[in-house]
């Protein structure tokens, strides 16, 4: 299949299926990279930091990160350019037709019993995906693959206490997350050096 046509089928059904946001996608992506091996789990963490640290939406900024990047190895640079605004419409796409169409029955669904029980019913399951997902990433940051095998990394698990417990306080909650990123990038360069 056209690697343009799969990006656009599998982020559509991410786009259709990621209810919660930005970080209900991480469970689909580690899917997508799994199955077509168009990047590792390690690399997912790195397209989630940058999506992260760069403006705009995180689920919108991982598609259009995955789609330039899967459509570049293919077929170079113009290639991720068609790849990330592929993946990027393809995510969009079903919120958009969705609305578009809950816009037109919203008072139906404002009051209905069923949509409600629903709604009550799918928040468990994302707060399940999101969780595995952030599960998944802290044990990828706290360990690190070496031929296969897992090495402990003492620095990623005190900055990780540390940020956590640190986030704690309402003070420092406030803090933009930019603030957290270039903090945590500055500490580690000055660690690795």
């Amino acid at each position: 299949m056209n690697i343009f046509l799969l990006l656009f089928l599998e982020f559509f059904k991410v786009g259709l299926f990621a209810i919660g946001g930005g970080p209900a996608t991480i469970p689909f992506l580690s899917e997508l990279g799994e199955k077509y091996g168009w990047y590792t789990q390690e690399k997912l963490t790195t397209i989630i930091a940058i999506s992260e640290t760069t403006p705009g939406p995180v689920g919108i900024n991982m598609a259009t990160y995955v789609g330039y990047s899967t459509g570049t190895q293919v077929y170079g640079l113009w290639g991720g350019i068609v790849g990330g605004i592929l993946a990027t419409l393809a995510l969009v796409a079903p919120s958009i037709i969705i609305i578009c169409i809950i816009s037109k029955f919203l008072a139906s669904f404002r009051n209905n019993k069923i949509v409600n029980d629903a709604f009550y019913g799918i928040r468990p399951a994302v707060t399940a995906l999101v969780a595995c997902a952030v599960i998944s990433l802290i044990k990828e940051s706290i360990f690190t693959g070496a031929d296969g095998g897992f090495e402990f990394n003492l620095f990623s698990t005190l900055l990780f206490a540390a940020i956590f417990v640190l986030l704690q306080f309402k003070k420092l909650k406030k803090l933009h997350p930019v603030f957290w990123f270039v903090g945590a990038a500055v500490l580690g360069i000055v660690f690795k050096l």
